[in-house]
């Protein structure tokens, strides 16, 4: 394995590494409970509201702590409201100017690593470096977006659970969702909480939901949301109609998992095949660096390899797509 190829996979690998700690980098758990503990106690009650006040209207106001380029994003950013919600998902405080940054960075070392390392030409390294430099950031924010988006739905039907009983035992819906934030976990715990914050400042509850919703964007909290403002127009047992969600929540969960069970030889064979052209590169190029160097340095190598990869892309999204069913 010759030293350029060395020292490319250690820019990646370190590339990746750094990305993954600034992105994942969170509170340790011994912060986290006591921080849950002075939440039951009531300590942190007025401490919290104010902080999420202050720092709701720097995300509102402020995309980046550089004045410069949050008016570059305001200005030439098409649709920042979006990249926004997006970021929100994830449920951490990353602003736009930060995650611009990522990408830049990122851009800048593929560049690096393709133009210097691997010897490609500059048009070629820089398209390369652009399309991962801007394809890496946004994966990583997917996956944790999807990641967070999981675990609220998990707990979800309980939730509904506790606001039942809320509502059984006399008290309002506005008390029952407070309660949901209190007594659950993060991150549906915290949702609630700001939807509590949010009727307590003197918003409707429906207007509290669906800005939740639009940061959760997930059909089943949005049938929950649906199923209290038919229940306020049409009137009827509350309760009973969200223990019905919260069934018909549950037997939806059954079925995903039923179907991710049913399909999970085929994702199987798709990850296997997806993965033996790399695997053979990798191999081939251990066992004879200098025949496999031809592929990277080579017009006509670099050609092939280009439409290899695109083949093998085209497969997998096929492969994807056969086995993706919507609920």
């Amino acid at each position: 394995m010759t030293p350029q190829l060395i020292l490319l996979i250690g820019v990646g690998g370190g590339l990746s590494l750094l990305m993954l700690v600034a992105l994942f980098w969170g509170e340790s758990a011994g912060s986290l409970n006591k921080k849950r503990l002075a939440r039951v106690s009531g300590e942190l009650m007025a401490v919290r509201g104010s902080k999420s006040a202050s720092a709701s209207l720097r995300r509102r106001t402020s995309d980046s702590e550089i004045a410069l380029m949050d008016s570059l994003i305001k200005t030439f950013l098409p649709n920042p409201a979006k990249l926004r919600a997006r970021l929100a998902r994830t449920g951490r405080n990353i602003a736009i100017g930060e995650y611009l940054l990522l990408n830049a960075l990122a851009i800048f070392a593929f560049y690096f690593a393709f133009a210097y390392l691997a010897h490609w030409s500059k048009l070629m390294a820089a398209f390369m470096g652009i399309a991962c430099g801007l394809y890496l950031p946004h994966m990583v924010i997917n996956r944790m977006g999807n990641r967070r988006i999981r675990k609220f739905l998990a707990s979800f039907p309980e939730a509904i659970d506790t606001i039942c009983r809320g509502l059984r035992s006399g008290l309002p819906i506005s008390e029952s969702i407070a309660s949901v934030g209190h007594e659950l976990p993060d991150p549906i715990g915290i949702e609630f909480r700001r939807i509590s914050d949010g009727v307590r400042m003197g918003r409707s509850l429906e207007e509290s939901m669906w800005e939740v919703s639009g940061r959760l964007d997930t059909p089943e909290f949005r049938f929950f949301i649906i199923a209290l403002a038919i229940q306020r127009e049409t009137g009827g047992n509350l309760a009973e109609t969200l223990g019905n969600l919260a069934e018909l929540l549950r037997k939806r969960r059954q079925l995903r998992l039923k179907i991710r069970a049913m399909s999970s030889e085929a994702r199987a064979s798709a990850m296997i095949i997806g993965s033996l052209p790399f695997l053979m590169f990798g191999l081939l190029m251990a066992v004879n660096s200098e025949y496999m160097m031809i592929m990277l340095t080579c017009l006509k190598g670099k050609i092939m390899l280009g439409f290899g990869l695109g083949l093998i892309g085209f497969g997998v999204l096929v492969m994807k797509k056969m086995i993706s069913f919507e609920l």
